[in-house]
């Protein structure tokens, strides 16, 4: 019998549910004890098998969002980056404890997690953040289901929160030309050069090594990125994407830079002395530790104050401008995506198809060909 009941006292029975056999061919079996009417346990019973069949769980678990949570970080923390697990850790801290940390795991509806979007968008919140909770949640109730601790996922019911995209802004050629001038006359003017001559992202400049760099050939490799972890530790990482390792061939005017920069460089080393870090890296303070992103920030803005450019470009625009710059020059979008590591083509695309040169023109008339000869 797949199901039994057993009367064991006075209005007390003992639902059994056989589920198999194990790998050393033992029985096993579900059971429950279901106070009040023998009818009580039948109902009881009848939604168990039908829940079998079904493939969901006999019972929801008991456990609470926030003990869930736990178990899911310890889980998590194998299978993703040291960064990242940190931002998880932030975001169930910060959000989702105080919010559903009490409630039980199997408890938690959509309309409760749509509350908790509507209150972070009213403290505040961009939605872009409230996107990065919202992955997490979709992952750890996706993970719930996966284990059988809960029967419905109600992450299928919640409507994800709408992110405004930024405006992506890029230099032209003349004020890529400006903002380069005047990048030289600071201290990190090779750097702010790099991030525009190969439209690395700033974590991968950051993370490059003398061992990457081959003057003689003129080219560069990227390999890795440089992470910041919360109390000001570091470590490498692999590329965003598998396709974030490339190599990128150098112009004449960066292979100049870089080598100007290791000889002042090598200078710098032999002041420090014993205190010099010896970690091999291209762009790093002057005792060879490596540099932040707020250090290109600074520079940056620095270098855009002494050129006399809009006040709104960020350094990120630096690989926007790279890109956009080579495909108004006639660069395949295929190129360009694999000088910036993308994932697919299909992202290069979608950021920067509005800066092909002639698209819509050369489309009305190629069509105008075809249809009216």
């Amino acid at each position: 019998m797949a199901g039994q009941i057993i009367k064991r006292g006075e209005n007390r029975w003992l639902v059994r549910i056989f589920l198999g056999r194990d790998a050393q061919g033992k029985r096993r079996y579900f059971n429950k004890t279901i106070r009040g009417t023998k009818k009580n346990a039948q109902t009881y019973l009848t939604g168990a098998l039908r829940r079998l069949d079904l493939g969901e769980p006999i019972e929801q678990t008991d456990q609470s969002f926030s003990d869930f949570l736990k178990q899911w970080l310890q889980v998590t923390e194998q299978r993703v980056k040291p960064r990242t697990l940190e931002i998880y850790q932030d975001i169930a801290e910060r959000f989702l404890k105080p919010a559903l940390g009490k409630h039980k795991l199997a408890n938690v509806g959509a309309a409760d997690i749509q509350k908790l979007y509507a209150n972070l968008a009213e403290r505040g919140l961009s939605g872009k953040t409230i996107a990065l909770i919202h992955a997490v949640l979709t992952h750890c109730f996706r993970r719930a289901l996966k284990w059988d601790l809960i029967r419905r996922n109600p992450m299928v019911a919640v409507d994800p929160p709408r992110i405004e995209r930024r405006e992506m802004k890029s230099l032209t050629a003349e004020q890529a030309r400006a903002f380069l001038q005047a990048a030289d006359e600071g201290l990190h003017g090779c750097l702010l050069a790099f991030l525009l001559a190969t439209g690395c992202r700033p974590s991968e400049a950051l993370a490059l090594k003398w061992s990457d760099v081959n003057l003689s050939s003129g080219s560069v490799t990227i390999q890795r990125n440089l992470t910041r972890l919360i109390g000001g530790k570091w470590v490498f990482s692999d590329p965003k994407t598998a396709r974030g390792r490339r190599t990128i061939p150098l112009a004449g005017g960066m292979l100049k830079r870089l080598s100007e920069h290791r000889r002042r460089q090598n200078e710098a080393r032999l002041k420090a002395g014993s205190e010099w870090q010896n970690h091999d890296l291209v762009f790093c303070s002057p005792f060879g530790e490596p540099n932040g992103e707020g250090l290109i920030r600074h520079a940056f803005l620095k270098a855009i104050k002494r050129a006399k450019l809009p006040a709104h470009f960020r350094p990120y625009d630096l690989r926007h401008s790279a890109a956009s710059l080579l495909i108004a020059a006639g660069l395949s979008p295929k190129a360009v995506s694999e000088r910036l590591g993308h994932a697919h083509i299909a992202i290069t695309l979608e950021v920067y198809s509005h800066t092909l040169p002639g698209v819509q023109e050369q489309a009305s008339e190629r069509l105008e060909k075809l249809l009216f000869g």
